[in-house]
């Protein structure tokens, strides 16, 4: 199975940070939502694609604007949520990385399909602050069900500690923040 990991486009969280990080539910800006047009170049998506998105708003606009006129199936998971990297053991959650709820999505998002079989305090807290031990945990199922969705190649829309955590985890390698991917930047992995 190949899994393609996506960072978000521009978002408006990034323009004049650390301050921007507070902001609370931030969303494409204009050159993120270029950005996520850009992939329909890149990444040419089908019926048959599958894409698993973070439930956050510039995560599920990247999708919309690259998706645009294609009915491939997206998913939304809290297994893929902003995760901090390198992981703090009293790390707290910003605002800017604050998840849709179940309810948002479906109001605003009612193409994308939500991952039921996953407990609500996931939905709740996502995995921003777990425990390293705990996210071994979570990025073990989160593979073995991407095994079973789909066969052949997955596309994750997330963001970047979360993309470096689950490279890490695969690879087995030692990763730092210089790891991190770009706006719209993307990392394939065989697994």
């Amino acid at each position: 199975m190949e899994l393609v990991f996506i960072r978000h486009g521009q978002g408006e969280h990034t323009l004049d940070s650390p301050y921007s990080l507070h902001i609370s539910d931030p969303a494409l800006t204009k050159e993120g939502i270029i950005q996520a047009k850009t992939l329909r170049k890149q990444f040419p998506l089908s019926q048959t694609d599958v894409i698993i998105i973070s439930p956050s708003r510039r995560t599920l606009q990247t999708v919309k604007f690259w998706s645009e006129g294609i009915e491939c199936r997206k998913i939304v998971s809290p297994l893929v949520s902003p995760r901090m990297f390198p992981q703090k053991s009293n790390g707290k959650t910003l605002l800017c990385d604050k998840l849709f709820s179940k309810e948002q999505i479906k109001d605003e998002f009612s193409d994308c399909e939500i991952e039921e079989n996953i407990s609500n305090i996931y939905w709740s807290n996502g995995i921003n602050t777990v425990s390293e031990q705990e996210f071994k945990v979570i990025a073990e199922k989160f593979l073995k069900w991407c095994k079973q969705t789909c066969k052949n190649r997955i596309y994750v829309v997330s963001h970047d500690g979360t993309i470096t955590s689950y490279r890490q985890f695969i690879s087995g390698k030692k990763l730092s923040r210089n790891d991190f991917p770009k706006e719209t930047g993307w990392i394939k992995i065989n697994y």
